[in-house]
């Protein structure tokens, strides 16, 4: 694991894959949007409305996954004191908002005509927006942590933001598990280890757009790394120069 640690080797391996990452995501994503769009045939209860969970599944995966990813970033960088954990995690920290925002607001669109409403405090809907202000609160921690001086060395997080990052970690499994718990609006679990309730004509493209996001969202993660690492070498550069 160290032995990425050096943002040299680092750099040298994340430039070509960010456009591995990109490019086959956006195909991937493209061919998948086209084929839920055009292909497959409309459900036979929600009719064309359920054509929006090929961007609303992976919205939520990514969401849930962008705070796991931080969560892991933080513990490597509290027990491991991994040079790049805090870049990791300041990196997936805006695009994982940006698709909770994207689930939220998909969610909503679906809703309105299958529920009659744009909104429900149920607890699938309130704990995914609890982890969108749970992002927006590790984001203006973590922007606060990076202007402090004493946080330079941990990449420009501090602890208090790494610890932050793992109780917020806490909210994944109730979003998972809380369609379960409660009763709600919210359909239950469709797609579980045992198999999937979503009939096969419908669900093959959701696996391309899965896909696609996932890939996509790596590369973003990636350039976000790439820009923190360039930006912090500039501004290293730029302290040196004005202690002469």
């Amino acid at each position: 694991m160290h032995r990425f640690a050096n943002p040299a080797r680092f750099l040298k391996i994340a430039r070509p894959l960010t456009g591995w990452l990109f490019w086959p995501g956006l195909g991937l994503i493209l061919a998948g949007a086209i084929c839920g769009l055009f292909v497959t045939p409309a459900d036979y209860l929600q009719g064309q409305t359920v054509r929006i969970f090929y961007i609303h599944v992976p919205a939520a995966w990514l969401g849930m996954g962008g705070w796991t990813g931080i969560a892991i970033a933080a513990l490597m960088q509290l027990v491991w004191r991994h040079p790049l954990a805090a870049v990791a995690g300041r990196a997936i920290a805006v695009p994982g908002a940006l698709f909770t925002a994207l689930c939220l607001v998909t969610g909503s669109i679906w809703g309105r005509p299958t529920w009659g409403t744009w909104w429900e405090w149920d607890g699938r809907m309130t704990s995914m927006l609890v982890l969108f202000f749970l992002y927006l609160g590790y984001i203006a921690l973590a922007d606060a942590s990076a202007r402090d001086g004493k946080a330079a060395g941990q990449g420009g997080i501090s602890t208090v933001t790494a610890i932050f990052a793992l109780v917020g970690a806490v909210n994944i499994p109730i979003i998972n598990r809380s369609v379960v718990w409660w009763n709600s609006l919210h359909q239950g679990p469709s797609i579980t280890l045992r198999g999937s309730s979503i009939d096969s004509a419908l669900l093959w493209p959701l696996g391309l757009t899965l896909a696609g996001f996932t890939l996509w969202f790596g590369a973003i993660v990636l350039m976000r790394m790439r820009a923190i690492l360039a930006r912090n070498k500039a501004e290293a550069r730029l302290a040196r120069l004005a202690r002469g």
